[in-house]
């Protein structure tokens, strides 16, 4: 059904001039997936990353040296390699005021003295070098005859590559497929665009490719601009109408009388913070309307997200119904049930644990809990989505780290149950421009404070060099009573990568202080990490050495030290993530990024910010600036926005607009049946918001 005025940018790659069955094969694994080919689209939206300046100098002795340079000379003299020397060809050209050698390696040099005949005069450009106090040139990139000089842009794009293609051929046929651009109908407000100064959309792609200057060419500019907002958009409609259609899904109204709320509140050893008590009533407010809830609960590391679930949980039981938590780790679900457990019970709660590892009699006890009501709470991983698993009547589903089970997952435990509400929890502190674009179909309340009592971590970068001493700080804090995390960033060793492995870490750390040290991974079976984190939880290990398997959630209140091997190779919000996992209990903590120098301008910066400040929401913004949206959340998850050409990072202005015009556009215009409608519609098809048009459909 998408409108035939795309179909040129949705065909094959191969139907370009010039891209046959071998290259269509390399831009597929570049450019295309295990389900879809590469498509002429996926090319347009290839844009440069930045330009070569060929604007041709006035003479040889101008031209700079050490850069690109463009000039015309007159082609004097030819110096083939003697007879049996690997010596390459030259090739001198001059002009009044100097020459330059060309140098060929490998050359073939009938096909030299036909491009390059002696008398005649050629524009060249390539890099310029010196050579023994001599101007040369190795291999030009573009010899052309003088009268051809207006074919040869002033600045030639630079695309992004992969192996069996050069960048002469790349920029071919991408601008091949910029070509194939059709003139579309302008689905913009003409106003906004005029207060931006924004192209057309044909236009706009016509001078991405074709870029007047580098600046142009690095994207930030009005067509760049332009078509990001297009993108952003389409984004935004498409979760604008996807909210709709989940008002218009019929909700259940779950009211209780607060009384079992009000026994695990008096049984809490701390007060709620003002940021719980809200989300908490915003949480209540949700469930009694009769629509469904989709609410985002989103709070820095160790904020009471976990408390604020349970007392959403205690009011759907008030009404005789049941909640699942769902946890992304078999690990975090088991430290959910064990700590909500004793909350629960106090309350008269019954609450199961489930995930993949329960078998047999056991699981059989559980799913007969769920089906007939007896249990009130379920605790899970993933395994709750399966087909035998059964609900009396399930009013509630929260997630934990939603982010890790992709934004389309979210809503399928909603299918559980009548009308059930959905509360997703994440700890990843998100930028308001993110929180739009991947929240943009939720309500957000968010936690700001942390509980009380909560001691600020000390944080130190370290040079790897220091190692023996950070070895004898952990020996003495583990001395006192502390315990302590070491994470490195491998299982294993690795031939490839000059990193510490969790394994290696381990035996050196067990050669020194025994069986005090533990080793926790992912690649462990599920009862040898239940087993490690239990004996940690315990105190009998002191050290539990770690992958990134302890990022989320995992909490023991005795842990006041961090070590982070090889700091400099994770991204902010991991650091920030793993740094959370102390400073839990009442002891002083100490974060050491232990890093291995030197360091590059970006890991430095990540080093600092970790050094400057525990505000979840700061690191989240800098991470953002630093890195992008791409990775913002730990590494590019499944089902993010995957922009192709809005920079969430720097069009934060633009977002906003958008999420406005959307608003106002479905409010106008509910089925897109305007002319500017119909041409929205092309827009959801261009950026593949397809869903967007079939809930249109649904009605």
């Amino acid at each position: 059904m998408r409108p035939s005025i795309l179909d040129p940018l949705f065909a094959p790659v191969t139907t370009l001039s010039g891209v046959g069955p071998k290259l269509g094969k390399v831009l597929d694994k570049f450019l295309g997936d295990e389900t879809q080919a590469a498509r002429v689209i996926d090319l347009m939206f290839q844009l440069p990353t930045g330009a070569v300046d060929r604007r041709p100098s006035p003479s040889i002795a101008d031209t700079p040296i050490g850069d690109v340079a463009t000039f015309t000379a007159r082609v004097s003299e030819h110096r083939a390699a003697p007879a049996g020397k690997k010596a390459p060809y030259r090739i001198i050209v001059e002009d009044e005021t100097g020459d330059v050698t060309l140098v060929f390696f490998h050359a073939d040099s009938r096909h030299l003295a036909q491009t390059l005949p002696i008398g005649a005069y050629r524009l060249i450009s390539g890099k310029l070098e010196l050579w023994e106090g001599m101007r040369q040139m190795v291999h030009p990139e573009r010899i052309l005859d003088p009268k051809l000089a207006a074919t040869l842009p002033a600045f030639e794009p630079v695309y992004p590559l992969t192996e069996g293609i050069g960048q002469r051929m790349m920029m071919r046929t991408v601008q091949a497929a910029a070509e194939r651009c059709p003139e579309m109908p302008e689905w913009q407000d003409p106003a906004f665009l005029a207060r931006g100064d924004f192209p057309s959309f044909h236009a706009a792609v016509e001078a991405l490719h074709h870029p007047v200057d580098r600046k142009a060419a690095e994207g930030d500019t009005v067509a760049r601009r332009r078509i990001g907002y297009d993108e952003l958009l389409a984004s935004q409609i498409a979760l604008a109408l996807v909210r709709r259609q989940q008002k218009k899904i019929a909700g259940r109204a779950t009211t209780g009388d607060g009384g079992l709320r009000f026994r695990i509140q008096s049984a809490l050893p701390f007060e709620l913070t003002e940021g719980q008590r809200k989300a908490i009533a915003d949480i209540h407010s949700d469930m009694a309307k009769p629509e469904k809830m989709l609410r985002l609960l989103q709070g820095d590391v160790g904020s009471g997200k976990t408390v604020v679930a349970l007392m959403s949980m205690a009011a759907a039981a008030e009404a005789g119904r049941q909640s699942v938590l769902m946890a992304p780790t078999e690990i975090l679900a088991r430290q959910h049930a064990e700590r909500l457990a004793p909350l629960a019970e106090k309350a008269g709660l019954k609450l199961a644990l489930l995930t993949g590892r329960e078998k047999g009699a056991g699981r059989k006890q559980v799913l007969a809990g769920l089906a007939d009501g007896s249990i009130d709470i379920a605790v899970g991983t993933h395994a709750l989505f399966q087909e035998g698993v059964a609900f009396h009547d399930l009013a509630l589903a929260v997630v934990d780290e939603q982010h890790r089970f992709g934004v389309h997952q979210r809503l399928l435990l909603g299918s559980k149950g009548e009308a059930v509400d959905v509360l997703v929890m994440t700890a990843t502190p998100i930028p308001r421009t993110l929180s739009l674009t991947w929240f943009g179909d939720m309500d957000i309340s968010i936690l700001s404070e942390k509980p009380a009592g909560r001691k600020p971590i000390v944080t130190r970068a370290i040079s790897s060099e220091r190692y023996d001493e950070v070895v004898g700080a952990i020996g003495r804090a583990v001395e006192s009573g502390a315990q302590a995390y070491w994470v490195c960033p491998l299982v294993q060793e690795s031939d490839t990568l000059d990193v510490a492995a969790a394994q290696e870490r381990y035996d050196a750390l067990r050669e020194i202080f025994g069986g005090k040290v533990g080793l926790l991974h992912g690649q462990m079976p599920g009862r040898e990490k239940d087993a490690a984190m239990a004996a940690f939880v315990a105190g009998e290990t002191r050290i539990l050495v770690s992958t990134t398997v302890i990022e989320v959630g995992v909490d023991v209140p005795n842990a006041s030290v961090m070590v982070i091997e090889h700091a400099e190779r994770f991204g902010l919000a991991q650091l920030h993530q793993l740094r959370g996992r102390i400073g839990r209990g009442s002891a002083a903590s100490t974060c050491l990024l232990l890093y291995k120098g030197p360091l590059g301008p970006v890991a430095e910066a990540r080093l600092t910010i970790m050094r400057e400040t525990e505000d979840g929401f700061r690191i989240a913004e800098e991470d953002l600036r630093l890195r992008g949206e791409g990775e913002v959340l730990g590494t590019k998850q499944s089902g993010s926005p995957d922009w192709r050409i809005a920079r969430p990072e720097i069009d934060g202005d633009l977002l906003a607009a958008a999420r406005d015009d959307a608003r106002l556009l479905i409010e106008r215009d509910p089925h897109l049946e305007t002319p500017r409608g119909q041409a929205i519609r092309v827009l959801l098809y261009l950026f593949e918001r397809d869903v967007a048009i079939r809930l249109l459909r649904a009605g």
